[in-house]
């Protein structure tokens, strides 16, 4: 019987961190896939700023820069009858209007880029495999029985046909929207599977003279039967500028499914394109359902999920890897605290309080992004009639010179522009607060956003939220308020006034950091004051995964008491 700490079945974007994660913090962990190989389709890629904040505390952010899409080359977002045909309007995504760039930029150090799944799960496994991952391919995940003490897993070999188990103190169900784990453990799971049909076709093709001059990740095609199923609209998506590509196209989930020959496909991409003479090589083709699917609770005993597990949901929004990647770095840390004793077995119960939530909103969001395109349809005068030649003759109303058409044309920048809430949720990505026992509420009410919460970020360091980014220096050294935090360890942020605050820090072994003239880290434009919401002999304590578990706004009578009571309690002791 093979014996490992963590048990991790599913190799895609969620199994992938979760492994990477825990060799990075020292547990030792062992990935089964029944695949061959690792994805070789670009399914999933929007890579948003959390992720991208994940992915640099673990180390490798740089190597996904090296490949992505960079964040000016994703937000033309362009809607058209096809990329040779009449454009309908555009709008700026994913943060490149100056006003939201802005906003992107003080949100983070790091940027959102387009880097797909194909690209993204081999940056993850070979990082987790030098760290100590042991990676085992064509072995399907059978069945798994629990006790007190650890989980047994009953695998195939896929290659040899037979059966053996695999022992391990805890097992992670990464294994995608079919999930087994998920299955066996009996998850209550809320919603349906399977609200509407939609076909991928990857394809390559030579589009740049439709698509250099406005560059961007998706182009969304507006054509008869494009409302049909799928997500909302045909979708020309951009995987590598400008010659590698993949189609959404929808089809009725209730009447017969398509036969996804090669000729059907090229047909599609061609019908999508409007330049039948473009030449197109298709790589492959797949049929799938739009899902409105989330799990109320994420584990039983000594199993967890994540990722598609336990929130299965359209693409729209971009929040499905993402998500994934997030859930693994919840999970991690806490992992690895009790795996070595210094955290008590209920701080992994935290991980359902956090993390459920947030898989509702996202498969909520991403559904409700489907319906609001249908503003789109409506404000073209394209959902009450069937008649080809009418529904032209209604998009081309919106060109006169009438009070009808001008109310149209209106219409349509409107329903354009409430596309935001697809394409520009940065609340939704930023502004996730966790009420847990890991958090120590300090008696002060949520922080209410001055702005539209899904569509803007707001920092904070109410406990529960991510620490805010702010750019802090020693000496030529320019830091994220974020690389101060990370890196599986708790750190406490105070400033000058603060030092009862490091003594009791350094008798917990926590590591301290001060900030202001003189100290550790200068505060030169003064961002980290104005974000802070705490004076300077106050203190924040983040959790490994940089989010506010403690805040005091000031220096109490017995700092080393106080931090300790907040620690325990974050740790279940």
């Amino acid at each position: 019987m093979l014996e490992t700490d963590v048990l991790i079945v599913g190799s895609g974007p969620a199994g992938g961190a979760a492994a990477l994660l825990l060799s990075t913090y020292g547990v030792p962990n062992v990935v089964v896939t029944k695949y061959a190989a690792l994805s070789d389709t670009p399914r999933a890629h929007i890579t948003n700023q959390r992720t991208m904040e994940v992915l640099r505390d673990a180390g490798i952010e740089d190597q996904v820069i090296a490949q992505a899409t960079p964040q000016h080359l994703m937000g033309d977002t362009t809607f058209c009858t096809s990329l040779a045909g009449e454009e309908l309007g555009r709008l700026h995504t994913w943060y490149t209007h100056p006003s939201r760039l802005a906003d992107h930029l003080l949100a983070s150090p790091s940027s959102i880029c387009d880097m797909p799944q194909h690209l993204m799960e081999p940056v993850l496994a070979s990082n987790a495999i030098a760290r100590g991952t042991s990676f085992r391919f064509q072995t399907e995940y059978l069945s798994l029985e629990q006790d007190e003490d650890g989980v047994t897993a009953t695998v195939r070999d896929r290659l040899r046909g037979d059966e053996y188990q695999i022992r391990s103190k805890y097992l992670i169900g990464a294994d995608g929207g079919r999930s087994k784990v998920a299955e066996d453990i009996g998850l209550p799971m809320v919603g349906r599977m399977g609200v509407a049909g939609s076909i991928n076709i990857v394809f390559e093709a030579d589009l740049t003279k439709y698509t250099a001059y406005r560059p961007s990740t998706l182009y969304w095609v507006l054509q008869t039967g494009s409302d049909v199923g799928g997500i909302g609209m045909g979708l020309v998506r951009c995987v590598r500028p400008w010659h590698e590509w993949l189609i959404v196209w929808g089809y009725d989930i209730d009447g017969e499914p398509p036969d996804l020959t090669e000729e059907y496909a090229r047909r599609i991409a061609h019908h999508l394109i409007g330049d039948d003479t473009v030449p197109v090589t298709i790589k492959s083709s797949s049929a799938w359902t739009v899902n409105h699917l989330y799990a109320e609770t994420y584990h039983r005993g000594r199993v967890f999920c994540m990722g598609d597990a336990v929130h299965r949901h359209p693409p729209s929004n971009g929040l499905g890897s993402n998500t994934s990647i997030q859930d693994a770095y919840n999970l991690a840390w806490k992992l690895k605290l009790v795996l070595d004793g210094t955290a008590g077995p209920s701080l992994l119960d935290t991980y359902s309080a956090e993390r459920a939530p947030i898989g509702r909103q996202i498969v909520d969001r991403a559904n409700r992004s489907i319906g609001e395109t249908a503003r789109v349809f409506e404000a073209l005068g394209l959902l009450s009639t069937d008649d080809p030649a009418q529904l032209r003759a209604n998009m081309d109303a919106r060109k006169l010179p009438t009070p009808e058409a001008e109310k149209q044309r209106r219409a349509l920048r409107e329903a354009i522009e409430f596309k935001n809430y697809e394409f520009n949720t940065h609340g939704v990505e930023l502004n996730q607060r966790y009420v847990s026992s890991a958090v120590t509420p300090d008696g002060t009410p949520p922080p209410a956003n001055p702005r539209d919460d899904e569509l803007y970020h707001h920092a904070t360091t109410w406990p529960g939220a991510k620490v805010p980014h702010a750019w802090v220096t020693r000496g030529a050294e320019r830091l994220s308020i974020l690389d101060l935090g990370g890196r599986g360890r708790f750190t406490l942020l105070t400033g000058i006034g603060g030092e009862a605050w490091v003594a009791a820090a350094s008798a917990h072994g926590i590591t301290a950091v001060t900030i202001g003239p003189g100290a550790d880290y200068e505060d030169p434009y003064g961002d980290w004051a104005r974000l802070r919401e705490i004076g300077d002999s106050g203190c924040v304590l983040l959790r490994p995964d940089n989010h506010v578990c403690f805040r005091s706004a000031t220096v109490t009578d017995d700092p080393s008491a106080t931090l300790r009571a907040a620690l325990d309690k974050v740790l279940g002791l």
